[in-house]
């Protein structure tokens, strides 16, 4: 067996004196597509923030490629695109514009800044302000900056929220591309048809591990016309307070 590209090790963390993830390990080899499913409040987007070294946990370790965080962040992080869930974009700014800003801080060209807004259908975009764009299109140039350097990892909490069907196709294509090309990929989800484009689904249920395989498996072991009452069932019990603001983090 290859040697796992990212490692996670026992990790935990606890936010506001809540347990958000519990005791997790991780170990995901190069050119997997990782999906991470759970109800708000599973633990989902502390996980990614912990991997893209945004957050630290309490205990545990994570590495990327040998790579750990606390021992040369800069090598680290380099080998990451991050896509937030969401993002506050500067007021006035064009698709061409926040691309190109962001393309120059990390040592990138223009025509990079373009070839990845052709692949996310925003190069016609023209004087519109990122602002006044949808949900569907932030999300989009969202995920185009994620993969401006082609990092070995990409990261991306709920990518497809917002997107019209047409692009979650579109983006199960692209996902699929970039492991074709050598990327790994690690994302959250709330959309069940997305997380079975995953070489592996993992279920979390407040911080832990409650279910893990392959979307073949999981048919077979939740049985195939029980799929979505048993998933409807995890969502629920992951997050009892559903409704509540605030409650906790995703």
């Amino acid at each position: 067996m290859s040697e796992a590209f990212v490692t996670i090790d026992g990790i935990g963390k606890t936010i506001n004196k809540q347990l958000v993830i519990k005791d997790f390990s991780l170990s995901i080899n190069k050119g997997q597509i990782i999906a991470l499913c759970g109800g708000n409040g599973a633990g989902k987007s502390t996980m990614l923030r912990m991997v893209a070294g945004i957050m630290q946990p309490d205990c545990g370790s994570i590495r990327i490629d040998g790579q750990e965080w606390r021992r040369d962040r800069i090598r680290y992080a380099e080998q990451i695109g991050y896509m937030p869930d969401d993002y506050r974009f500067s007021s006035g700014l064009t698709a061409m514009e926040t691309m190109t800003f962001w393309a120059k801080l990390k040592g990138l060209s223009k025509q990079t800044a373009i070839e990845r807004l052709q692949q996310v259908g925003l190069h016609h975009t023209g004087s519109k302000p990122v602002t006044s764009f949808s949900k569907g299109m932030r999300q989009r140039i969202l995920y185009a900056q994620a993969q401006l350097a082609k990092p070995p990892l990409l990261l991306m909490d709920e990518p497809t929220n917002g997107l019209d069907p047409y692009w979650m196709d579109e983006f199960v294509r692209l996902v699929r591309q970039a492991t074709g090309q050598g990327q790994t990929v690690l994302f959250s989800t709330h959309q069940l048809q997305i997380a079975a484009a995953a070489d592996r689904i993992i279920f979390l249920n407040e911080g832990v591990v409650a279910l893990e395989g392959t979307a073949e498996q999981l048919r077979e072991q939740l049985g195939a016309s029980e799929w979505l009452p048993a998933f409807s069932s995890l969502y629920i019990g992951s997050n009892p307070e559903a409704g509540a603001a605030g409650a906790r983090d995703d």
